[in-house]
């Protein structure tokens, strides 16, 4: 099988796009995707668009069809990935599997979502309906889920509140310097333990922005990549997992099984470990979810994430593995569809040294994009090309 190949990635302005709708939002990202990677659109065999909800959003369905219309790019397949909040990565692994498996040699994947014009309560809502049916119905939501599990994970291990607070002040100083960024502002850790609380303990601050926005990858085998360019990142391992949709029949709250597993499989294909990798994108829809991903990828023992973020070990400029370098969902912004193809977005520019001021030195890198309350889980590995 042959390695696949990132030769060009996009990413909009993320934020509150008003007077523009889902369409537009997945234009823009193909459009600029197929400019950074000198592909003509009708040179595109694949076309995948990762989406959560723009039915429910926006009562717009047959999106990829309206894509492919829209760059040009017939009579290219089309399909659209669902996955929850963890749609992009779901949408990197099919963009990936169409290449591998030879199907391909050149797919294109956009990611996007219009979420801002809905009330809060609206959003909410319609993001809730991803939990089990006994659970939505005693009006459970994801963000009482993480109250719950970060008041367990606190008391468990002794760890301080501050410690989840200084995730949060962390990534939104690396949005800063993240242009597309929702959130361009830093935020003491004071600021976030007196914002008003959303699921106690955790406040306003532990939890991402509803987020209109949209991101694009263009894939294909490594030697149609050698035609194009000879800088480009190689996908060397990546791997879905599921945990149960019932978050209370798992045996460990503070273990997200999916992450566990989805991590174990792209570690495997990759031959690489924890250790090996320089740079991460973790879905942090919520404070604590950093900590359940740090652990369950290896990167810190169960119940001592907590101790190295307080340790300053996931800092952008001197911490030994920067974590969230883009400012993460918590600054740049969660627009459930593009999030996991955003993440890829920023490892792809950390590993072609075209981050700009964010940038850290880092031949590999990691993302993990969750669905839901870790019901879903994918893990992507990246490498720049040797």
């Amino acid at each position: 099988m042959e390695r696949v190949a990132i030769i060009g990635a996009s990413m909009t302005q993320f934020g509150q796009r008003e007077g523009e709708w889902i369409t537009d939002l997945l234009a823009e990202a193909g459009i600029e995707c197929l400019g950074d990677a000198g592909v003509d659109a009708d040179d595109v065999d694949h076309l995948y668009v990762s989406n959560m909800a723009s039915g429910e959003f926006e009562g717009q369905t047959g999106v990829p069809n309206a894509l492919a219309h829209d760059l040009d790019a017939m009579p290219a397949y089309t399909q659209r990935i669902d996955q929850t909040s963890s749609s992009g990565g779901a949408g990197i692994y099919a963009a990936w599997q169409s290449v591998a498996s030879g199907a391909s040699d050149m797919t294109l994947l956009v990611g996007g979502e219009k979420m801002t014009h809905k009330t809060t309560g609206e959003a909410t809502d319609v993001i809730a309906s991803l939990t089990h049916r006994a659970e939505y119905k005693t009006g459970v939501t994801l963000p009482s889920f993480a109250g719950l599990t970060a008041r367990h994970y606190l008391e468990r291990f002794d760890a301080p509140r501050e410690s989840l607070a200084k995730v949060a002040s962390k990534n939104h100083k690396n949005g800063v310097d993240n242009p597309k960024a929702q959130f361009q502002k830093e935020v003491d850790v004071e600021t976030i333990l007196e914002s008003p609380i959303i699921a106690d303990p955790l406040r306003l601050y532990d939890f991402c922005p509803i987020t209109d926005g949209s991101a694009a990858l263009m894939l294909c085998p490594e030697s149609v990549a050698k035609e194009y360019t000879d800088e480009y990142v190689v996908i060397s391992g990546i791997d879905g997992a599921t945990d149960t949709h019932v978050v209370h029949e798992r045996e460990d709250p503070t273990v997200m099984g999916g992450v566990v597993e989805s991590g174990k499989g792209a570690y495997e294909m990759s031959g690489l470990g924890p250790d090996d990798i320089d740079v991460a994108e973790l879905h942090d829809m919520f404070t604590i979810l950093e900590f359940l991903q740090m652990e369950g990828l290896g990167f810190a023992e169960h119940g001592e994430a907590w101790k190295l973020v307080e340790e300053g070990y996931t800092e952008r400029d001197t911490g030994e593995l920067p974590i969230n370098t883009s400012g993460g969902l918590k600054s740049k912004g969660h627009p459930l569809g593009a999030s996991g193809v955003a993440q890829a977005v920023e490892i792809y520019e950390q590993l072609m040294g075209e981050a700009g001021p964010r940038q850290v030195d880092a031949e590999t890198g990691l993302c993990c994009n969750v669905g839901g309350f870790g019901n879903c889980v994918i893990t992507t590995i990246m490498e720049a090309a040797q």
